[in-house]
């Protein structure tokens, strides 16, 4: 069980399964075997629509390989899901300036991802995954591709983002990690 509010690191080592575990919590897979349930409704009996809106609305990803679009400047990914969610220009482009502020990149912009380090691009994804005000953040290995540094910088902000009532949810196999979380499953 995961409850509302809560810090929840996932941990094993490479190869174990967490990031498929993940990718089943956050509705990208179907499981083979068994259930997930979200608020007492089993995830199965949702239709697609209802399983994207889920993606859409509900949680936000945060992808180990960032997965921002090249072509799009930093803005413009943060942009991205609320454009999916058919909101207005003007309220795209203010939230996502703001979100880029929060994560430390106001002064980024209109940057392309190839302008950014590896740490600011997984600030770029982070903005992302917050721009439809998610009630849970998904976290595969977010610190995975960063100096140590920039793996502090993002656990900080996960951390604060959990302060704030979103519930995390982050698979990782950095045993140092643990101190963020406030339950650990291995």
């Amino acid at each position: 069980e995961i409850e509302e509010g809560e810090f929840l690191m996932i941990m094993g080592p490479s190869g174990c399964g967490k990031s498929t575990l993940l990718n089943i919590l956050a509705l990208l897979d179907t499981p083979t075997k068994g259930e997930v349930y979200y608020k007492g409704r089993r995830t199965s009996s949702m239709s697609e629509n209802e399983r994207a809106i889920f993606r859409r609305k509900v949680s936000g990803f945060i992808f180990q390989q960032f997965h921002l679009i090249k072509t799009l400047t930093a803005l413009e990914n943060v942009e991205l899901p609320m454009m999916l969610d058919e909101k207005d220009k003007s309220y795209r482009r203010k939230r996502a300036k703001k979100l880029l502020e929060i994560v430390g990149l106001g002064d980024r912009l209109n940057y392309y991802p190839y302008q950014l380090s590896g740490g600011q691009q997984q600030r770029v994804a982070i903005a992302r995954a917050l721009a439809n005000n998610p009630k849970i953040i998904f976290a595969d290995e977010p610190t995975g591709n960063l100096d140590s540094k920039s793996g502090i910088a993002v656990m900080n902000i996960l951390k604060e983002l959990n302060e704030k009532g979103i519930t995390i949810v982050m698979v990782t196999h950095e045993q140092e990690l643990t101190k963020y979380a406030s339950k650990i499953v291995k």
